[in-house]
């Protein structure tokens, strides 16, 4: 009882590629409100969707050891595009459950479409991957999936974070400025038009970024289209994965936060606070240096394997 005790009191690790993934943690916080949480925002390496699915396994490697070493109980791979790269692998790696975005997200999508057509938004590297496809078709092989990479897309959301200081409120005022713009529009346009024709009542929203752009592209694929965030399913899972192994933290579990990232601890925090809708007290600041240090032989074995032949034995 006093393992299991100190297991509930152990904080849940939420990595991303960078700020994005906020938009993950602040679901989880909200559903699970007596538990503790470490964000780490890989800023430096910002953006994983350009890079090799190879290079971003090495970074899901690395995080997630540094993590594991923090005494994790579960960790949330917060980013589609370390998800579709790097999950199989780390959840063969580490001792502690692994969750990514990607197939609650899928989950979601096939709950929620009428007429079987989904439309998927990303990174290069998550569309590229066909990681959405393959989680729907597992759950509902008659789902037909529509994919765009939008990378612009977090441009815009990277863009609009930084227009200044002020408050949460000043910055959605500030940013909904580049939305109303016609460069903004025709960008969108050209995006998501292919999706619309295809007949889509489903969009997922790809990138833990794109949550933030909820409004502007709905107002570009119109008002009969659902759009789909991992976020909140993801949230659902995490409680689920730790009620089903007796983890989850009670009332006088004494929770903490804490955020980590690999870029300008101060920067994370202003930027942070307005992903997250609420101030960030502080950041602690890890160098890259330091985590290209944790990553195991054992676990560059395994590394190999997956890239040999896909997998993780």
């Amino acid at each position: 009882m006093a393992i299991l005790g100190r297991m509930r009191d152990l904080p849940i690790g939420i990595f991303d590629s960078g700020l994005g993934g906020l938009t993950v943690a602040g679901e989880v916080m909200r559903a699970l409100p007596h538990e503790s949480i470490i964000y780490f925002g890989d800023t430096v390496r910002c953006p994983y969707g350009p890079r090799e699915p190879a290079e971003v396994r090495e970074f899901v490697l690395q995080i997630g050891q540094w993590l594991t070493g923090q005494q994790v109980k579960l960790i949330v791979v917060a980013c589609n595009t370390a998800t579709a790269a790097g999950l199989a692998l780390a959840q063969s790696v580490f001792d502690v459950p692994v969750i990514g975005v990607v197939e609650p997200g899928a989950r979601a999508a096939v709950q929620s479409t009428v007429n079987r057509r989904v439309g998927v938004i990303g990174t290069l590297g998550t569309v590229k991957s066909g990681a959405y496809s393959s989680a729907v078709r597992a759950l509902d092989a008659g789902v037909t999936v529509f994919s765009a990479a939008t990378p612009r897309f977090v441009d815009v959301v990277e863009q609009g974070l930084r227009l200044g200081d002020g408050t949460i409120e000043e910055w959605l005022a500030q940013i909904g400025d580049i939305y109303i713009r016609p460069s903004f529009y025709e960008m969108a346009r050209d995006y998501l038009d292919p999706l619309k024709r295809s007949g889509i009542d489903t969009l997922v929203l790809g990138c833990t970024h794109f949550p933030l752009l909820a409004a502007p592209i709905q107002s570009v694929v119109g008002s009969n289209v659902r759009l789909i965030s991992s976020a909140e399913e993801t949230a659902r899972e995490v409680a689920e994965t730790l009620e089903a192994r007796g983890h989850l933290a009670g009332p006088g579990s004494g929770r903490t936060e804490r955020f980590v990232t690999t870029g300008d601890a101060a920067e994370f925090t202003g930027l942070g606070a307005r992903v997250l809708g609420r101030p960030i007290p502080s950041a602690e600041h890890v160098m890259v240096s330091e985590l290209e240090t944790l990553v195991t032989e054992e676990s560059r074995t395994r590394q190999r394997a997956f890239e040999e032949d896909g997998t993780c034995s």
